[in-house]
């Protein structure tokens, strides 16, 4: 994931911003029960996760699925799943394994959300094979989707179906540089019960918003492969911890790296620190 890369990240503050105002009061609906964490990479296979995999693995999926309890699934981004492939996936994962798919180009991208119900239903009645093991779908709109797209949005995410959990992730500037564009948008995803994703990488700071609409936090970390990698986790167990005191649910947060070979060591570091501040017993992953 090359999004937001930048060079020398030792020069850089990455200084998480202050919660926008409405984070608690959106918070406290989630008080008193009992807090759900799923923290995973963004694909299990081995070209990417070097290293990871004991020699002589001959299932990546099947062997990811014994080290963590999720996956982003950025597969179904570029080919929405038939689904007989959502099934063969299920099959080979235990009970508890969430699978958070992103939805797919066609839909977000080429078609920019217009004219879109047929790709939907499609994708929607594959994904629905994970049954029990689906976590968040998401969409993840271009770059340059714009404010001006806004009824675009808005029809897509009132339209969506409410069976199927969404979660949304806006990519260009100007959605956060009026507020009255933000408040807008962040209503509509308050109003739909979607959930709006927060992405910390390292060049678009700009796109950091730490709003949250519900309970619920889906977090896409990206490390820049540097010591302040793990410093910027120790940052957000802070915040998380901050969070959870004022009622946070869920939390879902899924590591990428510019070379995602160490993803799951950023992965063991932040769970074994989750585990013991907040009395979980969350897998730590090995590494072979």
């Amino acid at each position: 994931m090359k999004f937001g890369q930048i060079e020398n990240p030792e020069k850089f503050d990455f200084t998480l911003p202050k919660d926008h105002e409405d984070t608690a009061v959106n918070l406290s609906s989630g008080k008193e029960k009992p807090f759900e964490v799923y923290v995973g990479c963004a694909k299990w296979n081995k070209q990417d996760l070097k290293g990871f995999y004991p020699r002589g693995t001959k299932d990546e999926l099947i062997y990811y699925a014994t080290q963590f309890n999720s996956v982003e699934l950025n597969a179904t981004f570029y080919k929405s799943p038939s689904a007989e492939q959502v099934s063969v996936w299920k099959d080979k994962t235990p009970d508890g394994f969430k699978f958070y798919p992103k939805i797919s180009n066609t839909i977000s991208h080429f078609r920019r959300l217009n004219n879109v119900q047929d790709k939907v239903a499609e994708f929607c009645d594959a994904i629905s094979n994970f049954e029990d093991s689906l976590g968040i779908s998401f969409l993840q709109v271009h770059d340059n989707f714009k404010p001006q797209d806004y009824h675009r949005l808005e029809r897509f995410v009132k339209e969506y179906p409410k069976v199927i959990p969404l979660a949304v992730e806006l990519r260009n500037s100007e959605w956060f540089s009026d507020s009255a564009v933000t408040d807008k948008a962040f209503e509509l995803f308050k109003s739909e019960n979607a959930t709006p994703i927060i992405v910390d990488t390292a060049g678009r700071r700009d796109l950091l918003h730490m709003h949250l609409t519900s309970p619920k936090a889906f977090v896409r970390y990206v490390g820049a492969n540097h010591s302040s990698d793990y410093t910027r986790l120790d940052d957000w167990l802070e915040r998380i911890e901050k969070w959870r005191a004022e009622g946070l649910e869920s939390l879902h947060f899924f590591m990428h790296q510019n070379i995602e070979k160490e993803s799951p060591l950023l992965s063991a570091y932040f769970i074994e620190k989750l585990n013991k501040r907040f009395d979980l017993e969350l897998k730590v992953p090995q590494m072979a």
